[in-house]
């Protein structure tokens, strides 16, 4: 198959490649307003990149027919186009794309309670977590696999729970101020992708060793590389899921334990902070 007839989409959707579209052009204009290096306008770009071809490509077809095809897309789904885009920390940037009277209903929005609701739930240090490894495992039940595979609505809303729990996730982990404004305390952004990892490497291993059929729903539509077992190609997403998976959240893990040591070099964490804030107090009494 030629490049053309990869990149040519699977299924169409318009609003698919309106978000796409929208999402690059906000970037343009927010580069124009902020000085924006090089290295997170590459970071921006691969990371968008690297959605549209897994969501709207070739790739799709093969994510829907082949187990590893499938984990492989929701590995970029969920883990590494997510951690790409949010590490060009691109919320400024997109905000100041915006038409100005957007920006103000935008800031408007925000100031009002469902605003701060509506951010406090997708910045949530327990919840989003939690949803983070919970939409990983629970669409690999083998029953909510089988059916989310069939059903468009569930196929779509399957792909676009993972890209949207991994932005909420990344969004955390990768900020790099101190806590707060920050959400999540440094050593929290440590420990959190060592607690989210196992349970997915933990079951990845599961899937790898199963030596029978756990996803039926690949051969019923037509397993795309013709030979291979099913063992086989179960034991090869197991694998994806279990090292390449546990590979970008250790990524995650050390980008959070550079911010903590840059923070640390600064005397900006909150003990230290602390700290130097009593120390004229703790001298002034000493000297009395």
């Amino acid at each position: 198959m030629d490049l053309i007839g990869w990149l040519t989409p699977w299924e169409f959707s318009p609003a698919l490649l309106s978000m796409f579209f929208v999402a690059a052009v906000l970037y343009v204009r927010g580069v124009r307003v902020h000085r924006v290096g090089m290295a997170r306008q590459g970071l921006f770009w691969v990371g968008l990149v690297l959605l549209y071809l897994s969501l709207h490509t070739r790739v799709d077809y093969y994510a829907e027919r082949l187990f590893f095809a499938h984990r492989i897309q929701h590995l970029v789904l969920h883990h590494l186009g997510p951690l790409l885009i949010m590490g060009a920390y691109p919320g400024q940037v997109l905000r100041a794309g915006l038409p100005m009277p957007l920006r103000i209903r935008l800031r408007d929005f925000c100031r009002t309670g469902a605003g701060r609701l509506v951010i406090g739930l997708l910045t949530n240090k327990y919840f989003v977590p939690f949803l983070f490894v919970f939409l990983v495992l629970v669409w690999l039940i083998p029953s909510v696999q089988f059916y989310s595979m069939l059903d468009w609505r569930l196929y779509r809303l399957m792909n676009w729970s993972v890209v949207i729990s991994g932005f909420m996730y990344w969004n955390l982990i990768l900020d790099r101020r101190p806590s707060p404004p920050a959400v999540m305390a440094p050593g929290a952004r440590i420990l959190s992708p060592v607690i989210t990892m196992v349970p997915q490497m933990v079951v990845g291993a599961v899937i790898t060793f199963t030596e029978y059929d756990l996803y039926p729903v690949f051969d019923l539509c037509g397993r795309a590389i013709p030979g291979m077992s099913a063992v086989t190609d179960q034991g090869i997403g197991g694998l994806t899921m279990w090292v390449l998976a546990g590979f970008i959240e250790t990524f995650g893990l050390l980008f959070a334990l550079g911010t903590m040591m840059r923070l640390s070099g600064k005397g900006r964490l909150p003990d230290k902070r602390r700290r130097r804030a009593e120390a004229p107090k703790q001298a002034a009494t000493q000297g009395v």
